[in-house]
C-alpha cells in the first residue's frame, strides 16, 4: 500500500495517539482511521508528531504493522536528504554524548564510496570513522546504529563482550542490524526479468 501523505484521507473515524517506538524521530503517533479510506496507507509529520491514516476496517495488529512500516518509510524520505561530512560529524559527535558521555571523540567522520563490503570502517589509532555511501537514503536508525557502532570502537577496538556491551546503550542495535541483514540478503537474491516494483 503506497505512501501517499497528500491523499485526502476524509473526516476520521477513530483517532488514536500513542508514544513511537525509541529513534523513530517523533515524540507521539497519531493514528487516524477513516471509513472512506479502503487499501491505502499514508503518513506525514505534523509538527513534531506523526499522522498515520489506516483504513477503519484494519485489526489492531495490521494497525501496529503499518505504523511501523511508514515510521520506516518516512524515516528513509528524510535521510534520502544526504548529509554533508560536516554534518555527519556534528550527529557523531551527539551520538557519542547521548550513548558514551562524549568519550568517543572522531577526528574525522566521513563518507566513502570505496566501501563496498562494509557499512563502517574505524581507525582507533587515527580516530577516523569511514561510512559507506551506500547507507546514504537508508533511515536515520539505520545510520546512527552504523556511526554508533565506529564510535564504540574508539573506545573498544575489537569486537569481544565489552564491545557489544557497550552498544547495547544504542536501544535500535538489534533492529538496525536486521535491516542491514536484510539489505545484504536482498543483494543475494535472483533478479527475476519482469518482476515490477509497487
Amino acid at each position: 500500500m503506497p505512501a501517499d501523505p497528500l491523499h485526502s484521507a476524509g473526516m476520521p473515524q477513530r483517532s488514536t495517539t500513542s508514544q513511537p517506538p525509541s529513534g523513530s524521530g517523533a515524540s507521539a503517533i497519531e493514528v487516524r482511521r477513516s471509513a472512506r479510506r479502503r487499501r491505502t496507507v499514508s503518513a506525514y509529520r505534523e509538527g513534531d508528531r506523526t499522522v498515520v491514516l489506516i483504513p477503519a476496517r484494519m485489526s489492531e495488529a495490521e494497525e501496529q504493522r503499518w505504523v511501523t512500516v511508514m515510521l520506516d518509510k518516512l524515516a528513509a524520505q528524510e535521510s534520502k536528504r544526504v548529509l554533508g561530512d560536516t554534518e555527519l560529524a556534528e550527529r557523531a559527535e551527539r551520538l557519542s554524548a547521548q550513548y558514551f558521555d562524549g568519550r568517543a571523540r572522531p577526528t574525522s567522520v566521513r563518507w566513502v564510496t570505496n566501501q563496498n563490503t562494509r557499512w563502517g570502517s574505524c581507525t582507533p589509532s587515527e580516530g577516523s570513522i569511514r561510512l559507506s555511501h551506500r547507507l546514504q537514503g537508508m533511515p536515520e536508525y539505520v545510520v546512527d546504529y552504523v556511526l554508533v557502532h565506529e564510535l564504540a570502537h574508539l573506545l573498544v577496538p575489537g569486537h569481544g563482550p565489552r564491545f557489544w556491551r557497550l552498544l547495547e546503550a544504542y536501544p535500535r542495535t538489534e533492529r538496525a542490524r536486521g535491516y542491514l541483514e536484510g539489505v545484504v540478503a536482498a543483494e543475494r537474491l535472483p533478479h527475476l526479468p519482469g518482476a515490477r516494483e509497487e
